[in-house]
Formats: structure tokens, sequence, C-alpha cells
């Protein structure tokens, strides 16, 4: 996972206009797998933008600024089955309603590489987006959907496994976590329908 080098001035609550926060699994056994590319755009962004994060909120937390919005991060330590136990109280301590919180979390129904904005709606049995929707008590929230695909046919692992395993070394993940760092940045730039827009293309 990226390192965190970089510190900015810690925005007054107030000010906070977003909370992003990327999904995954703490600790260094599943760093760089598929459940995890919640926690690596997050680290993306907050190099992109030098924002530091440290431990609060039982998660890794920072503010900053994207663009001339200022904006939270958060990555819940929690595991990934209870991510709305970070996320909850995070954003209650911002002041935000669920309508400034930008989820990002894997999604195995894209095809690897692909990447979707999308407002509200199904779960489609992410347990991490189940947490945070029965804690908040509502699903009306922004997500970025990282495509992560599904193992190959030959590939006998139960997805519950493979998605904790870490991507091959031929996949170019780097590129993956920019361009889920970029559908963030676009939503924070344009709102989330404009975002969902630019980023899907047309329906």
């Amino acid at each position: 996972m990226l390192g965190r080098k970089h510190f900015n001035k810690y925005a007054a609550k107030a000010d906070v206009q977003w909370l992003v926060a990327g999904l995954g699994n703490p600790g260094p056994k599943y760093q760089g797998s598929p459940h995890n590319v919640g926690f690596a755009v997050v680290d993306q962004l907050s190099i992109a933008h030098r924002i530091s994060l440290t431990a609060k909120h039982d998660g890794m937390f920072g503010t900053g600024k994207i663009g001339e919005s200022d904006i939270a991060l958060v990555e819940p330590l929690t595991f990934m089955n209870l991510s709305g136990r970070s996320v909850k109280p995070t954003l209650r301590a911002l002041d935000l309603t669920p309508d400034r919180l930008i989820v990002v979390h894997d999604e195995i129904d894209l095809p690897y590489g692909a990447v979707q904005v999308k407002i509200g709606g199904g779960l489609a049995g992410h347990n991490g987006l189940r947490s945070i929707s029965e804690l908040l008590g509502t699903r009306e929230y922004t997500r970025v959907r990282i495509g992560v695909g599904r193992p190959d046919s030959d590939d006998r692992r139960p997805i519950a496994d493979w998605i904790l395993v870490p991507f091959s070394r031929d996949l170019d993940v780097e590129s993956l976590y920019i361009h889920g760092a970029t559908a963030v940045e676009r939503i924070i730039e344009l709102g989330p329908i404009a975002a969902q827009n630019a980023v899907n293309g047309p329906s």
C-alpha cells in the first residue's frame, strides 16, 4: 500500500463538505487484494492531495482539500463487515448527512478496470455496504464501484477467498487506483449526478 509522507492543515469540521470512505480489511495479509481497493484509492488521494491520515474514528482519518472543497478521508479499521462502525461516527463528528458520503469499494460484478459512480440503490451482496447502510438507516449515499472482476474459470477458490488474496502481478493495479481516485475527484468537483454521467458515460 502507498506510504503517507505528506501533512495538511486540519480543516474545521464546519468546513468539511465530503467524507470519502475507502473500504477494506486492515493488516498486511490483505494488502493489495481486490477487497482492499477502497483503501488503495484513499491512499492514492491522500498522496495526490497531501492529506495525512492518522488513527481516529476506528480508522485512518484525515482532512484536507481536493480542488476548492474541504474533504475528509477515512479507511475503517473495523474489518470490512463492520465498516459502518467507523463510517457512522465519522460522519456524525463532521456534522455531515449521508448524501455527503462517498464510499469506495470493490465490485465483482464489474470487469477488472471498470469504474462506476452509483447513487443509492442495491448493495449487490457487499457486506461493507450493508454495514454502512444498516447503521445509517439509508442507502442514499454515493458509491465509487471499482471493478475487480471474478476468478478465472479454472480457479476453484470460492470468491470469498479469492477477493482476499493479492492481485496478480501481471495487472497494472496502480492505474486502477488512479482511475478510482479520479472518479472521487469528479464527484467532489461536479456533484454526484454530473459525475455519474461523466464517469459512467451515456446509459
